[in-house]
């Protein structure tokens, strides 16, 4: 990342900001003004700590919406992971497996056992991201990221939740981004080794998205801080572990962000508040209370702007990838079921095995669809980040995408290709359905983070014009300036119209074809011609998405259904194009047939267009390379066992 810190937005600017504008001028209390205005101002912040390239406005998918930048940017680069960092990913998995198989990966309570997570330490599993100056191994983001899908699917999908949980949204990326010499030296090297495990405490009882409404605190005294209250939800938090503690100092505005180090046991300073939770089966998730707990000033990371939020955001957008990258893996795992090794070729209907139904085949064909389609996310996000990129609104993309289709995953293909037998003890979707839906809540809530997509898509194109429209407009109409007001009104009202020209033109050239293609060098027909289709709706989206704003005005911030189905549409879009370019470029037959076949759904689900039966026999025959095992992504995935085997006498 590059830091910026001459940034003005780094100096606790108070100057009134646009979603404070905007509320206030709507009519909302002024405590809701305050509170999203806090939220703004920390997003704001954080941009403003990377390097005008990197920043959001000029992401590849604000400047491929707005200003129909080239496609070059949605593409990946192939990580190339040094022999030693192989090694450790390799070895992490197959002692996983070698636990698994040993019956010694979970405890009585089904927990991955301590030893276990030692012994994964010992491999360097946990100090992937932590430089070798401090223990670790220092790969990049895109090797990360394909650990944790090979861990999710050749492992155990809760280890590899543990790696995201430590190494983005833990206490790894606060510390290595925003830690000084001191506290790497003296968390860092722990944290490589797996002697600390991490977690990261945001949420309490009333503050869960509403980040302003933090009770715990940190009152000064003498070299320590104090700290009082409680934190819920919390995975991977036990005694023993360190965490990073989100929470108020008395006197200051914003939160702050303390390293803690829990104590080995329980004691009158610090209780664990436990709660029975279906997630997480394999990990812990409980509940902190402090009272008078002690901590050293010295373990507060400084954040920019005295704002531990921005601390917490940076995290949040490598931890959105790892979800995804952890969905991919699991989806391996879901595929794996039902393919011929294991309930394909074992349940038969009417004399003939399941895989040679047209019903399963398109299963299995979407199932290879949603797994192509998040291995583009993972890995075109994960490039972004490793190039500098903020990544705030492809992050969002990749974390809706992935929860999402392990959604569909399992209850739409997994628990209907298995019938009855999904509900037993022991079976892949029995056992895992409630962490096969958490990600839809975890890193974020999807249609909340549509929302955040929504304004980080939007913000700039408001300020551009909205804003200094809505000012003139003010001026003229309740603060009587009719030559200045009317002046500015005028000018920025042919301002916006220009732009809307342009769009219109660019608009009617659409229909004809004309003002919207890039070729793609070498690219299969099929998958230029969705690289065409997302192009051109790019532009009649931005049209959208514009109109909204002029027709909602101040109210388009309690049109909240309008501008999540409105975000969705454009996710859905850009989820065509990092397909396609995936796709294109991994050039494998059953990732371009996967890469098509999501792409045609996606399509369909824009468009409202019927399937056709050429649709049809292409899943057919994508599922007949998938049964002839043709998947290089299946390779070295485990089969489940089929229970409850059934003899005919």
């Amino acid at each position: 990342m590059t830091r910026n810190n001459n940034d003005p937005r780094l100096n606790n600017n108070e100057d009134p900001n646009l979603a404070e504008e905007v509320l206030r001028d709507s009519g909302k209390s002024e405590d809701e003004v305050n509170r999203t205005g806090a939220i703004d101002r920390a997003d704001e912040a954080t941009e403003a700590l990377f390097g005008e390239k990197a920043r959001t406005v000029n992401s590849p998918v604000h400047r491929v919406f707005w200003d129909r930048a080239g496609i070059k940017h949605f593409g990946f680069t192939p990580s190339t992971p040094t022999a030693a960092v192989q090694e450790v990913i390799a070895s992490a998995v197959a002692l996983v497996q070698a636990n698994k198989a040993a019956g010694t990966l979970y405890n009585e309570r089904k927990k991955v056992t301590e030893q276990a997570l030692l012994d994964i330490g010992a491999t360097g599993y946990w100090g992937l991201r932590i430089s070798p100056e401090f223990g670790g191994s220092g790969a990049d983001v895109r090797t990360f990221m394909s650990g944790i899908t090979n861990m999710a699917g050749k492992g155990c999908p809760m280890v590899a939740g543990l790696s995201s949980i430590h190494g983005c949204i833990g206490a790894v990326d606060p510390v290595l981004t925003f830690g000084d010499e001191w506290q790497k030296k003296e968390f860092l090297p722990r944290l490589a080794s797996g002697q600390s495990l991490s977690a990261f405490a945001l949420t309490e009882p009333g503050a869960g998205s509403d980040m302003t409404a933090l009770k715990t605190t940190a009152t000064p005294d003498g070299d320590d801080y104090v700290i009082n209250g409680r934190k819920l939800f919390i995975s991977n938090a036990i005694p023993g572990r360190t965490i990073g503690l989100v929470c108020m100092v008395p006197g200051e505005k914003h939160p702050a962000v303390i390293v803690v180090d829990l104590p080995k046991e329980e004691n009158e300073n610090f209780k664990l508040v436990r709660y029975n939770i279906y997630a997480l089966k394999h990990g812990y998730n409980n509940g902190l209370e402090f009272t008078n707990f002690r901590v050293p000033k010295k373990n507060r990371l400084k954040a920019p702007a005295d704002n531990g939020l921005i601390i917490a955001y940076h995290g949040l957008n490598y931890g959105r990838v790892a979800l995804c990258a952890n969905s991919a893996g699991v989806m391996r795992l879901m595929l794996r079921s039902i393919t011929p090794e294991s309930w394909g070729k074992f349940r038969k209907t009417y004399g003939e095995a399941i895989e040679t139904r047209e019903l399963v085949k398109r299963r299995v064909a979407r199932l290879a669809a949603l797994i192509v389609g998040a291995d583009a996310l993972t890995a075109w996000c994960s490039t972004l980040l490793d190039e500098g990129y903020r990544g705030e609104l492809e992050c969002i993309v990749a974390k809706i995408f992935g929860s999402e289709a392990q959604k569909e995953a399992a209850i739409e293909i997994l628990m209907k290709t298995h019938g009855g037998r999904s509900f037993l003890e022991g079976h892949l979707f029995g056992d895992n359905v409630h962490d096969f839906l958490a990600p839809c809540i975890y890193e974020g809530e999807g249609e909340m983070l549509s929302m955040a997509f929504f304004k980080g898509l939007a913000k700039e194109h408001g300020l551009a014009y909205m804003l200094p429209v809505g000012k003139a407009l003010k001026a003229v109409t309740k603060e009587g300036k009719w030559v200045s007001g009317g002046a500015s009104f005028a000018w920025n009202g042919v301002r916006y119209a220009t732009w809307r020209a342009g769009k219109f033109v660019r608009s009617f050239l659409a229909k004809f074809g004309l003002g919207y293609k890039q070729k793609v060098s070498g690219m299969n027909k099929r998958l230029q011609g969705h690289v065409d289709f997302a192009l051109k709706l790019f532009t009649e989206l931005s049209s959208e998405l514009s109109g909204a704003m002029v027709k909602h005005q101040l109210k388009l911030a309690d049109r909240q259904c309008r501008i999540a189905h409105l975000s969705t549409r454009v996710q859905k879009t850009l989820t065509i194009l990092v397909t396609a370019m995936h796709g294109h470029q991994k050039g494998d037959e059953v990732t371009l047939r996967a890469a098509d076949i999501l792409c045609q759904d996606l399509r369909r689900e824009l468009s409202g267009e019927q399937p056709s039966d050429a649709y049809f026999k292409a899943c057919s025959d994508l599922a007949d390379l998938i049964v002839a095992g043709r998947m290089t992504q299946l390779e070295g995935i485990p089969s489940t066992q089929v229970m409850q085997s059934y003899k005919q006498d």
